[in-house]
């Protein structure tokens, strides 16, 4: 979902920015910045970051602010853990109002399609990490896999309800012709992060800071 600057009213745009204002306040303390001084980190974080902005510009929609497009945020946040992917996901999402105009939305789209899915994705990570034994093929289903469908399924309800609550598209009408589509989209977008994540953890393993082959492969 992409949120447009007209459907806000000025009590929720104010409260965005202040919510938006500590989101950056987090990752400006969470946020290991020594590691981008590395050549090798800052090509691999900008090309994933060019690559989301890619797959986001690949867009669909059925009325203003209810459109579809992947999210690759479960990848993100499996490459280079919870701060660095908002950071990523802050860029698109800026690249993105930047082109759209819809400078006002920034905040709501970053929290609903940045914070929503990276909080998803690192939670199940973690409940996987914590209670399953350590295997590639648990890493990948469960975490890339899974995880990605689960967050974009959360990214789903949830523009569902501040839809509703903003009072522009009926709760009816919302879940009858927008939630749906959100299996599918579900689907897909386990596909695209479980095959990039499968792709990455076997060729390029040190892009992946969530991924230790000591850990599941040597044993």
């Amino acid at each position: 979902m992409n949120i447009v600057s007209d459907h806000l009213s000025v009590p929720w745009i104010a409260s965005l920015w202040l919510a938006l204002g500590l989101v950056v306040w987090w990752l400006v303390r969470r946020c290991a910045w020594h590691m981008l001084r590395d050549r090798d980190n800052l090509n691999v974080f900008l090309g994933a970051v060019v690559a989301v902005l890619v797959l986001w510009m690949i867009r669909t929609g059925i009325k203003p602010g209810l459109s579809f497009h992947l999210l690759g945020a479960t990848a993100l946040t499996l490459m280079f853990r919870p701060a660095f992917a908002l950071l990523a996901l802050a860029l698109v999402t800026a690249a993105l109002a930047l082109w759209d105009g819809q400078y006002l939305a920034y905040p709501a789209n970053l929290m609903l399609m940045g914070g929503v899915p990276v909080l998803v994705s690192w939670g199940i990570y973690r409940l996987v990490d914590r209670r399953l034994p350590n295997h590639m093929f648990i890493y990948i289903f469960l975490n890339a896999f899974f995880g990605a469908a689960a967050a974009v399924f959360a990214v789903g309800l949830a523009s569902t309800l501040l839809a509703a609550a903003l009072g522009v598209y009926g709760l009816d009408y919302l879940l009858r012709e927008y939630l749906p589509y959100y299996l599918l989209m579900a689907w897909s977008e386990a596909f695209v992060s479980g095959m990039v994540m499968t792709l990455l953890v076997v060729y390029r393993p040190q892009w992946v800071a969530t991924f230790d082959d000591r850990r599941y492969l040597q044993r």
